[in-house]
């Protein structure tokens, strides 16, 4: 008999960084520097010094940068998949509406096989968040622009 044991959640297992108050003016000064001119070297085990790339660069940069405004960061590949629930959590909406957002297809999502379970990809609801704080921009827009306009809204 298989036993099928109960999947944990994505987030628990993500890593989540936040700095220390003192390390703030560092992490300041290293989100300032430019990329471009900056080099990241780690010294492994054995003592020697390995060059990393510039993709794990621009990750350590941009880090750096909302650490410096003491905002904690999670590190968490964007090709995870998450349950509705999970997804729910990360946008700040109830999972009855993220359900209804996957129903309608606003939000990509698969069906595990056998089963009614849903799976939704990170960058998938990423892209979605872009797509709805740009459409709030938007709106925005239009209201100043009314309100400079005097018009009736």
């Amino acid at each position: 008999m298989e036993t099928i044991m109960p999947r944990t959640s994505v987030l628990a297992r993500v890593t989540q960084v936040a700095a220390e108050e003192g390390d703030r003016a560092l992490l300041a000064h290293v989100s300032e520097s430019s990329v471009a001119s900056s080099e990241l070297v780690l010294r492994v085990a054995d003592g020697e010094d390995v060059v990393l790339p510039e993709a794990l660069l621009r990750l350590v940069f941009a880090a750096a940068h909302d650490l410096a405004k003491g905002e904690a960061i999670l590190a968490i590949p964007v090709e995870t998949w998450l349950t509705p629930n999970e997804t729910a959590r990360l946008l700040g909406l109830s999972r009855p509406f993220v359900a209804r957002l996957l129903d309608e297809g606003e939000i990509p999502a698969r069906r595990l096989p056998d089963s009614n379970h849903r799976q939704v990809r990170l960058s998938d609801v990423l892209e979605f968040q872009a797509r709805r704080e740009r459409r709030a921009e938007g709106n925005r827009r239009i209201m100043e622009l009314a309100e400079e306009a005097n018009l009736p809204y």
